[in-house]
């Protein structure tokens, strides 16, 4: 057979196998990904030196497929062979490193005795202060923090729940998918986050979401949040409340280009990325404020104002935050549209806080963001 026959075949087996993963069968996927894997290794083994491209392409996705099969001694010693192969183009030897990367991770995780769902993400943060492996605890801190509440988030809305604006998730939800964090080899500074399998997987609901699903439905909130917030996202997201959130926690991952310049997520089978810049922190910033009111409740004049400073306290319940701008504290109301894991890790750092001052000359909030 030729190299497009067994290419062929690995495409077909590869479409089968994520009808199968759609389905909620792992185990028919997992062998069909493998047979997959395995036609696509045939195929590699087809291709000569003259097809330097077609090379690098073929073996990333031989690779790849393994690790969706879960069978990671193949995976990573058919890395290991690719990249020892002559001109293997240098993209390709990029993405079986990055490969390679979830590989490890993934035999961490299976040594560490807990079950954890396929479908795990890794995030990569780079420029600015971040060196290779290495990045500010708190920087890293807030932005584990924020993915952590839009997996919570995303789990909630798909399974239909009311809107949370105060507090955790409900105890089922966090005993039923708890993201844990992984440290992967060094490149820029990444980590991974895996969503632990349920204690027994087999007493979920029909309406809940499996451990498998709920990453990908996850990235294609972020994706579209960042590319098209104001035509797609109503669509992906109908619910207003929920949409405001993962605008808002989007914002939050998205860099300010001061301390960092770039954030990528992926899946750990994949090697292309969804990259967030400050561009796209500007973009959702504008879709979130065409959604805001543009007037008081209160009739008289009014004045849009922008606070720089720093967030000192809060208290949402009581509808009020205070920030500290030039050694003066500044006193915001009516914050009840703001939720604790939007605004809560803003608490003690820079900010820009956008309000309105009413007619007693009250600030009046609209919108808050980092300002790091």
């Amino acid at each position: 057979m030729t190299w497009l026959e067994h290419h062929s075949k690995c495409e077909q087996l590869a479409a089968d196998a994520e009808l199968a993963v759609s389905q909620g069968d792992s185990v028919r996927a997992h062998h069909l990904y493998m047979k997959a894997a395995q036609a696509e290794e045939r195929a590699l083994n087809e291709i000569d030196s003259s097809k330097p491209r077609t090379l690098g392409i073929t073996a990333v996705s031989a690779v790849s497929l393994y690790y969706k099969a879960g069978q990671l001694e193949d995976a990573e010693g058919l890395a290991y062979r690719s990249l020892a192969t002559a001109h293997l183009p240098e993209f390709a030897s990029e993405d079986l490193r990055e490969l390679l990367q979830s590989i490890w991770s993934e035999k961490v995780r299976k040594r560490a005795g807990v079950g954890f769902a396929p479908g795990q993400l890794v995030v990569s943060v780079k420029g600015g202060e971040i060196v290779e492996g290495g990045a500010p605890l708190d920087l890293i801190v807030e932005k584990v923090q924020t993915v952590q509440s839009l997996f919570y988030r995303t789990v909630e809305y798909l399974q239909r729940l009311p809107h949370r604006k105060r507090g955790l998730p409900n105890k089922e939800i966090q005993d039923s998918c708890q993201p844990w964090l992984f440290q992967t080899a060094p490149g820029s500074y990444q980590f991974a986050v895996a969503v632990q399998e349920p204690r027994e997987p087999d007493m979920l609901r029909k309406d809940e979401p499996r451990p498998t699903d709920i990453a990908e439905q996850l990235l294609n909130i972020l994706r579209v949040s960042i590319e098209a917030p104001e035509n797609k996202l109503p669509v992906l997201v109908p619910d207003a409340d929920y949409r405001s959130t993962f605008l808002k926690l989007t914002r939050n991952l998205a860099p300010t280009g001061r301390r960092f310049k770039q954030l990528d997520v992926r899946l750990a089978s994949e090697t292309k990325p969804l990259s967030l810049f400050p561009k796209s922190r500007h973009v959702i910033t504008e879709a979130i404020r065409a959604t805001r009111p543009t007037t008081l409740a209160e009739p008289g004049p009014e004045r849009e104002k922008t606070l720089r400073g720093t967030l000192r306290a809060l208290h949402l319940d009581d509808d009020w935050i205070e920030l500290t701008v030039d050694g003066t504290s500044i006193h915001v109301t009516q914050v009840g549209q703001a939720v604790d894991d939007v605004i809560g890790p803003l608490v003690n750092r820079p900010v820009v806080v956008q309000v309105v001052e009413d007619a007693r000359g009250k600030n009046v909030f609209r919108d808050i963001e980092a300002d790091d």
